[in-house]
């Protein structure tokens, strides 16, 4: 059901951007032809040079042509390139945050009520925020002001609470919208109600009857021109720390009271400060890091293409060494009664055979074993490239023998007609709506950098040479020294046979 909007001025600093280009502006066009924007709802866009409205708004058409290339419907497109202003924050200009001021003085122009949308670097996030602050800006005396924060937030615990530290000078946490857009998707938004509006699942969801669970995200791609950000930053803190934790935490919690975003991050916070520090004086047997080597990756359509190793694309940016990891796979454990002595086995990699975001729960023997070796049921939640939820189960097969074969129930969640939104469209829509219940507490950001944080800092520590597994290959063999017990394997696709090594 939709939720009522004030009027308001959304004020997206780094407008320029690409963030803004290719998912921002096209994304507020969406929301604005689904009706989902308020009448009264205006987007200043907010960046270093000096553009006319007028040529700005030449620029957000080009940024739509480039999106739609069918087309779009030109009553929806007068009303939103209405909608549209521009101004100009050169960061020389010791004035340029009382002309901003000024600017959204303007009561007939700008509604008061203002959502800023910061598109910037991580480094530029406490300074915007005070020169906001300084001009009256974020004041919420008489009308609503949040802000919205892009990830990072922090490289790790003291930065992240530093970070904090600066931002609650001027903000209440009520007020800060810390992003992660893998929250945003619909897929994930389901795990929850997956568990919670079916009978069938919740009674099951626990120790007695779940073997572990697997949350993962692989890509095909390499690291591409980002070698310098990865390099400083790798797998573990670009995508366990943030999405893969975030997404562990659904799976895991606890029922919300209620589905308001105080209950709902309420569970998620309980959950996430349950999760058992890894022992870093037994790491070997909780974590495992590798980088990819040249090797061949096959794309979809058939065709393969021959890739250079992690290390050879560093060495062309002058860098000779590094024990940086492309592949991460964490060994978790939840203390609580609910996941007592359930693995959480959490890994997320490039240059993988396949690109998958998925959740894969392994349940225990069934109480009648005909055959040894006999298939354990699956349920999968699958995230992208494709939605749905798959379960395996064993049925007899017909004749005159006892014995069963196992088949994989598809139930697609994206069906013919449904709504196509992508995840910054939602979570725009839920900073306007002031619903941070898919945006991160800071209690939540603190139990994951503290989580992670041990594990970054023996790796980082440990410089001898990290293992190397080819582009376009499969996990790497020895990472299985993490797993609980020798029946326990990577689930590497969620296609029937999916289980097989």
């Amino acid at each position: 059901m939709a939720k009522k909007i004030d009027p308001c001025t959304l004020v997206l600093f780094g407008a320029s951007g690409n963030l803004s280009r290719i998912k921002l502006m096209p994304g507020l066009f969406r929301l604005d032809a689904a009706g989902r924007l308020p009448e009264h709802m205006v987007i200043l866009s907010v960046g270093r040079g000096e553009v006319t409205r007028e040529a700005w708004q030449a620029d957000v058409k080009g940024m739509l042509d480039a999106k739609f290339k069918n087309g779009y419907d030109q009553k929806v497109f007068e009303r939103f390139i209405a909608r549209n202003h521009y101004h100009s924050n050169p960061p020389t200009d010791p004035d340029a945050f009382k002309k901003l001021q000024a600017k959204l003085s303007n009561e007939s122009v700008f509604p008061q009520n203002l959502a800023y949308f910061l598109s910037v670097r991580p480094t530029d996030f406490a300074p915007i925020v005070a020169q906001l602050a300084e001009v009256g800006l974020v004041d919420e005396s008489n009308y609503w002001r949040r802000v919205l924060i892009e990830k990072p937030f922090g490289t790790d615990l003291p930065s992240a609470q530093a970070l904090q530290a600066e931002l609650t000078k001027y903000l209440k946490e009520s007020q800060i919208y810390r992003i992660d857009h893998y929250l945003g998707k619909s897929a994930l938004q389901n795990v929850m109600l997956t568990r919670f509006a079916n009978a069938m699942f919740e009674p099951l969801w626990n120790n007695e009857h779940i073997d572990h669970v697997q949350i993962t995200n692989n890509e095909t791609l390499g690291v591409g021109d980002r070698t310098t950000f990865y390099d400083a930053t790798g797998a573990l803190r670009d995508m366990v720390q943030s999405h893969l934790l975030q997404t562990l935490a659904l799976v895991a919690m606890e029922k919300p009271q209620d589905l308001s975003p105080e209950s709902i991050r309420a569970e998620k916070i309980k959950l996430l400060e349950s999760i058992r520090p890894i022992p870093v004086s037994d790491l070997n047997k909780h974590a495992f890091r590798a980088q990819y080597k040249a090797g061949r990756v096959e794309a979809g359509d058939g065709h393969g293409e021959n890739v250079t190793g992690y290390l050879e694309e560093l060495a062309r940016d002058g860098v000779t060494e590094s024990v940086t990891e492309t592949y991460a796979a964490l060994k978790l454990f939840i203390d609580n009664p609910r996941w007592k002595g359930v693995p959480f086995y959490v890994r997320t990699a490039k240059r993988m055979h396949e690109g998958n975001t998925a959740i894969s729960i392994r349940f225990k023997k069934a109480p009648m074993q005909l055959v040894e070796g006999q298939h354990q049921n699956w349920l999968t939640l699958n995230i992208q490239p494709r939605e749905c939820i798959k379960m395996e189960i064993e049925s007899k097969i017909p004749g005159l023998d006892i014995a069963t074969r196992t088949l994989s129930i598809d139930g697609p969640q994206r069906q013919q007609g449904d709504e196509t939104i992508d995840s910054y469209e939602s979570l725009m829509l839920n900073l306007m709506e002031g619903d941070p219940s898919l945006y991160l507490h800071i209690s939540e950001v603190e139990a994951q950098w503290r989580l992670v944080d041990p594990v970054v800092k023996a790796w980082m520590s440990d410089k001898s040479p990290v293992h190397q597994y080819p582009a376009g290959s499969r996990d790497p063999q020895e990472s299985s020294v993490i797993f609980e017990s020798e029946d326990q394997f990577w689930r590497y696709s969620i296609e029937l046979g999916g289980d097989k090594h």
